[in-house]
């Protein structure tokens, strides 16, 4: 058959573009050029970097939770707050201050279980609440622990036996293969059935589980991932501060970091919350001594982008182009154009 029409591609689905393929062999070949960091660096920007993965961390944490999973969570600061605490005990106990900033993750995993068989019994603004709930209490509970003094705070005393370099460059380290671990976890995951599933349960739970997705244990899976890898985060930021304070670690202000990230980046999006954590970095080096203004701004800023820009930046981008440099969905590629 000869013509126009012999000679149109057929359509297809497709996951994986060229484009997308040399996007994942960039991003790992600027993960091992940043291993170089401290290496080639000024203090400065070591130390500003190992901020930058942090913050990495909570857009992907949060974004995974709420912008896949649909748990839109105002109390992640609980798991931030729990990963710095739970760190300070274990290197109180003779854990090697390292292997505790691991090891207090991990273990805030486990306890967010029992935790997510409360919450995940809660929808929608029920579920916030009680997140907040959760992370008001676990700053009380936190207080009375004789060795934080309440508000007074402690300190991660073990971490100041390294001199101030080697320490800078091993919590660097530290942080950014934490960083590359978490969101290539997240990547794989959302590329799984089960992260089909999430999506599925986010977009309709009740459709999801007529076709048989175990909605329960799907939610607590992208819960207890969030859970731990926000504790890393709160673990992460205690190594940098050394200071613990509950109030910080604790507070509110760390909800709407991760909120403004993921909101400006892009809700739902793989790439978005990369975006946001690099714009907020950015916002917070030249505004972050505003003092409350700078939070104001913060949230107005959100707020524009829910109203007028839903979809964050990458999310208008991708409506308007398309690119997919880390896609963990399908496309319809050549579909027939109507007659």
């Amino acid at each position: 058959m000869s013509g126009p029409a012999a000679t149109e591609a057929a359509p297809a689905v497709e996951r994986w573009t060229p484009l997308s393929r040399i996007s994942v062999v960039a991003a790992v070949a600027i993960i091992a050029a940043l291993a170089f960091g401290p290496l080639v660096l000024n203090p400065d920007w070591v130390d500003k970097l190992t901020t930058l993965f942090i913050y990495v961390i909570l857009a992907v944490m949060w974004n995974a939770l709420a912008g896949y999973g649909g748990l839109v969570s105002i109390g992640q600061p609980a798991f931030f707050g729990l990963g710095a605490y739970a760190a300070v005990r274990l290197a109180d106990a003779g854990v090697n201050v390292y292997l505790s900033l691991v090891a207090a993750a991990l273990l805030v995993g486990l306890a967010a279980r029992p935790i997510s068989a409360f919450m995940l019994r809660l929808k929608a603004g029920e579920f916030a609440i009680g997140m907040w709930v959760v992370a008001e209490l676990a700053h009380l509970l936190v207080n009375l622990d004789g060795l934080v003094q309440g508000e007074t705070g402690t300190s991660l005393i073990a971490m100041t036996a390294y001199g101030a370099e080697s320490r800078r460059a091993a919590v660097y380290w530290l942080a950014l293969a934490a960083m590359a671990v978490l969101v290539g976890v997240v990547f794989v995951l959302l590329r799984s059935r089960t992260g089909a599933a999430i999506q599925a349960i986010r977009d309709d739970e009740d459709a999801a589980a007529a076709v048989g997705v175990r909605v329960l244990a799907t939610k607590r899976l992208i819960f207890i991932l969030a859970a731990a890898g926000t504790a890393m985060a709160g673990a992460l930021w205690l190594a940098t501060a050394i200071s613990f304070q509950p109030k910080t670690y604790f507070g509110v202000q760390w909800t709407a970091y991760m909120i403004f990230m993921v909101l400006v980046g892009g809700l739902g999006t793989f790439e978005g919350p990369l975006l946001g954590a690099v714009i907020f970095f950015t916002i917070e080096a030249w505004f972050g001594g505003s003092g409350v203004w700078y939070l104001v701004g913060l949230g107005a800023t959100a707020l524009l982008f829910s109203l007028f820009l839903p979809r964050g930046i990458w999310g208008a981008v991708e409506s308007r182009f398309p690119l997919r440099l880390l896609p963990v969905g399908y496309r319809l590629r050549g579909a027939p154009k109507s007659l």
